[in-house]
């Protein structure tokens, strides 16, 4: 698909999304609003819109550049125990940092989330299996492990409400003044744009790389740090968002290639819209209430996570 049908697509879907809601906004009155309709608009549907899009481009450019450094399809923040390990720094945050900032929790997550990810590529680096489908599998079980831990002490010092609210995926409380941490983001993925010859190249191998010139080492420790950020970012101001790391890239690579740099705007472009369809689908199917983003987005991931499964066996 060329990129500017994506953008088209991404412009309708942005403009339908700004006009669903429980409060009736009308397109004919865009130019002629009252000040409630006005601040409806500013303050929840536009900041709503604009998380949407900045967290499903990044999350899915982390889940490329993992499958990317890690030679595997079937590898993203879902399945590397990157969410997971953020999860569990989130919590530690809560319990140990209970008055700090937004931007102090970030920073102790995303300490979390860049330890979890790199225990990851050590156990791939000791495990070598001729089945791809074996690592993320590995890699889920290594979350669950993580998982279990953080439920444990959620559980101990009575904070699994908390946890629960604070990290299902949802758009619906994006307003002013808590979206804007998302903005992050942008810096992260426009140095991920910057490096991503090098992230193609080590993704041949380190030996590969070095006698290429490149410091294969350094280059996957930038990789890992944009991805567990990102990963802290979003899910810190969204929540946990499956599966979209997974299968974004993985359908971009069936038309674009397997060139990062190329491949990387349809990547971004493709997660955004995937994730505006699955937020209108959650707020149309039960309306007027809403099925959070965490929900829809794993339904339908999880699904098209077993038809890439189905699909690789197919060809082998």
């Amino acid at each position: 698909m060329k990129k500017r049908y994506l953008i088209i697509i991404l412009i309708l879907l942005s403009f339908t999304s700004l006009f669903i809601g429980v409060k009736n906004l009308n397109p004919l009155d865009l130019f002629n609003m009252d000040e409630d309709q006005l601040h409806i608009l500013t303050a929840s549907r536009f900041p709503r819109l604009i998380s949407i899009i900045i967290a499903g481009m990044s999350m899915s450019i982390a889940g490329l550049i993992m499958q990317q450094l890690s030679r595997n399809k079937f590898v993203s923040p879902t399945t590397a125990g990157t969410l997971d390990s953020a999860r569990l720094g989130i919590l530690v945050s809560l319990m140990l940092f209970t008055s700090a900032s937004p931007f102090v929790k970030m920073l102790v997550a995303f300490a979390f989330a860049l330890l979890g990810t790199f225990i990851f590529m050590k156990i791939l680096d000791r495990i070598k299996f001729k089945d791809a489908i074996f690592i993320p599998l590995v890699g889920l079980m290594f979350g669950n492990i993580i998982g279990s831990i953080t439920t444990f002490f959620a559980l101990k010092e009575d904070l699994v409400q908390n946890m629960s609210s604070w990290l299902q995926g949802n758009f619906s409380m994006m307003i002013q003044g808590r979206y804007e941490l998302l903005y992050i983001s942008i810096p992260i993925v426009l140095v991920a744009y910057l490096y991503a010859n090098k992230f193609t190249i080590a993704g041949m191998g380190e030996e590969f790389s070095v006698n290429l010139g490149l410091n294969h080492r350094q280059v996957v420790n930038i990789g890992l740090i944009i991805v567990a950020l990102v990963t802290t970012v979003v899910v810190l101001t969204v929540g946990m968002i499956p599966f979209l790391g997974l299968i974004i890239p993985n359908i971009v690579t069936i038309y674009q290639g397997d060139h990062l740099k190329k491949s990387l705007s349809h990547t971004a472009l493709m997660g955004a819209i995937f994730v505006l369809i699955c937020d209108i689908s959650g707020r149309v199917i039960i309306y007027p209430y809403e099925i959070p983003i965490g929900v829809t987005v794993g339904v339908i991931g999880s699904g098209i996570f077993l038809y890439l499964i189905m699909r690789r066996k197919a060809y082998e």
